[in-house]
């Protein structure tokens, strides 16, 4: 059996050091940490939690709350999430939310209630008024689209800068027509639920004479500002950079991001009488229902349309053609998430961090 000397060898520290890095205590230079973390890798040792927990009053457990579980995306998280975590001597609960503000405040309550160390919450609705149950000193870090103001730890995706790279590298294919398939754009802003309002993510910018992308005051709890709303604004942005209109007509709003609702927005954009060369979609899961949806009418992907997706699942490499995508780095975010929670859990009240995950964009069939 591996043990903490062994550890310690292979790191070239001491035993105390490896001691205070699998406890999540202070003192430990960032370097020293990542060293006797990849060293506990590689050896394969495991932290004794009920000991831990019986020295130090913490259960060793923290939670992790995503919206649907079933996502690709969210599986493939969640996978990274439970990997950092055990590095860092944590077990992982893992809960589902529905994308609803009552199931995100329930996994905040929850995670308190069965005494998690502290809680990863992707938040999806949560409103403002709700994230005061998060207000208490609890351990949290966020992550998502919300801009919550800094009262959070937060980590979150680079939806504007990689949709805006994911369109200019189809303007830059030769693509002229580029329809974006997205989700509901701003459906909170003033209480409206309206899928085809796609200008009013241009709205946002004059609630109460504001110029700001997180002017997300409006609506219940202050969500105008989302995923899909971001995701548009990278679109845009690109277009705009390459002498190309916007024209709303080229947008297709979903009521979700399942495969099925990509399938039915490409049937739509094949029936829509427009000479559409590219498509953006707002998630790789997304993408493949076009994918498909495409087929089903006769157009050839990228023979007639390219097609670029966001998130690199792992069926994206095995779709045909392959699925072109914005890559986020994974790993990254759920290894920087579970330090900011370990580092949360061992000084509350620390400074609080804001992080946005760095990307790359991967080129396959489905654009060359």
């Amino acid at each position: 059996m591996v043990t903490m000397e062994d550890v310690a060898r292979l790191a070239g520290v001491s035993k105390m050091t490896v001691s205070n890095v699998v406890n999540n205590r202070d003192g430990v230079s960032d370097p020293v940490r990542e060293r006797v973390l990849e060293a506990i890798h590689r050896s394969g040792y495991r932290v004794n939690v009920s000991a831990r927990t019986l020295r130090s009053g913490r259960t060793g457990v923290i939670g992790l709350a995503v919206p649907e579980i079933g996502l690709p995306y969210f599986g493939h998280l969640a996978a990274h999430v439970i990997g950092a975590a055990r590095r860092r001597g944590f077990h992982v609960s893992i809960e589902q939310t529905g994308a609803a503000a009552a199931g995100e405040a329930d996994a905040i309550a929850h995670s308190r209630t069965l005494h998690f160390d502290g809680l990863i919450l992707s938040a999806v609705a949560l409103g403002r008024v709700d994230q005061q149950l998060a207000d208490a000193g609890y351990p949290l870090v966020m992550l998502g689209e919300q801009d919550f103001g800094g009262r959070f730890d937060h980590v979150a995706m680079p939806n504007e800068e990689g949709t805006k790279a994911a369109t200019a590298h189809l303007a830059d294919q030769g693509c002229r027509r580029i329809a974006l398939v997205t989700g509901s754009v701003l459906d909170d802003l003033n209480g409206r639920n309206d899928l085809n309002a796609v200008d009013a993510v241009d709205a946002v910018d004059e609630v109460n004479g504001q110029n700001d992308l997180n002017a997300g005051n409006a609506g219940n709890g202050g969500n105008a500002v989302n995923m899909a709303t971001r995701r548009y604004r990278g679109y845009r942005a690109a277009l705009a950079e390459r002498g190309l209109d916007v024209h709303p007509p080229l947008v297709f709003p979903l009521d979700d991001a399942s495969m099925e609702a990509g399938r039915d927005a490409a049937h739509r954009l094949a029936g829509s009488g427009r000479a559409i060369d590219g498509v953006v979609a707002v998630t790789d899961t997304v993408a493949l229902g076009v994918l498909r949806g495409l087929a089903d009418r006769g157009l050839r992907v990228p023979g007639d349309v390219r097609l670029i997706g966001f998130d690199d699942i792992p069926e994206s490499r095995f779709a045909v053609p392959s699925l072109s995508t914005v890559a986020p780095d994974h790993r990254w975010m759920a290894e920087r998430a579970v330090e900011l929670l370990a580092q949360r859990i061992r000084s509350p009240l620390r400074p609080t961090g804001q992080y946005v995950a760095p990307f790359e964009l991967v080129i396959r069939e489905s654009t060359r």
